[in-house]
């Protein structure tokens, strides 16, 4: 097991990753003929695109068609696919905007690749924003108070809890002030305050930790088996989720390479190498042979989730 120090070191620098965003208003909504400026920002890769709805609001209120429209009425697309409120940014920076996580420096097997200067033809990542013709079949309207975001992600945390210690008490036993302080210290993007929270949850008293929450994104090309049925609607994915136990029945720990060789043996038929295709947390190429239970500790999601994205290799 990693020492702890190494885990807060991995976590901090992830906590202070970001990306450039280039946002601009949609066409449709805009009465500026030659369109308005657009609105630039440093956004958290751990953040969410719903908290900076207001402020993009104020922005383009003088150049929107109807300027009265709700700031929660807003959402936004990459290259016409609607993207996912409730995705953090750099999840869906990873699966949507085709940069590769590889550059120059970049080694195989198990050195791990980050992306920061990666993809520089990608950067800033360019979004439009709209504020009618909401796509009711993509996405689930938010409310005005921003009830729904924190919802969605409170019940993705009490569901990393469960599969974590096979019980929510963990979550459900928080008062609700710590209840409050993580969701503030995941608006606010204040570390020190999550992990004051977080920590009740990965630590829990009394639990051993049963399974590694893992959600694993295939882009629509991606073949789960081999009888070449694809989709291939833009932007759709394929979500793969399993219980993935922190140890093998030998007692050896549990690593990103059995993990996904035993959910996805065609995408990745070698425990140790990548073949076909590469496994990306955080802008990174994440080593096979990482054990999943450091992983976690270290490089989860704030809602609890270790969300890998694929990419196909060639």
């Amino acid at each position: 097991m990693a020492k702890q120090e190494d885990l807060n070191q991995v976590q901090k620098t992830i906590w202070d990753g970001s990306l450039p965003l280039e946002i601009r208003i949609s066409p449709s909504d805009c009465r500026v003929y030659d369109m308005s400026d657009p609105y630039l920002i440093q956004c958290p890769r751990l953040s969410y695109l719903p908290f900076l709805l207001s402020r993009l609001h104020a922005f383009f209120t003088p150049t929107l068609i109807t300027p009265g429209v709700p700031a929660h009425e807003g959402w936004f697309s990459f290259e016409g696919v609607p993207l996912k409120w409730h995705y953090p940014v750099g999840l869906l920076y990873d699966l949507f905007s085709g940069a590769s996580p590889e550059s120059s420096n970049s080694q195989r097997g198990d050195k791990v690749t980050r992306d920061n200067d990666v993809g520089e033809d990608k950067l800033p990542w360019k979004l439009a924003l709209h504020f009618s013709e909401w796509p009711e079949e993509q996405l689930v309207k938010l409310d005005g108070e921003g009830k729904f975001l924190h919802d969605a992600f409170i019940n993705s945390v009490k569901e990393a809890d469960f599969i974590r210690n096979g019980t929510a008490k963990g979550i459900m036993s928080l008062s609700k002030d710590d209840s409050t302080q993580l969701w503030k210290a995941v608006e606010d993007h204040n570390l020190p305050t999550f992990n004051n929270v977080n920590q009740k949850l990965l630590y829990a008293q009394g639990a051993s930790l049963r399974n590694v929450p893992i959600k694993i994104y295939l882009p629509s090309s991606a073949p789960m088996s081999g009888n070449g049925d694809n989709e291939t609607t833009p932007g759709s994915l394929r979500v793969v989720q399993s219980l993935i136990a922190p140890f093998l029945k030998s007692r050896e720990s549990q690593t990103v390479g059995n993990a996904l060789h035993d959910l996805l043996p065609s995408l990745f038929p070698s425990r140790r190498t990548a073949v076909l295709a590469r496994a990306i947390l955080h802008g990174a190429v994440l080593p096979l042979s990482a054990p999943v239970e450091e992983v976690m500790r270290g490089a989860a999601y704030a809602d609890g989730w270790i969300h890998l994205s694929v990419v196909m290799m060639g």
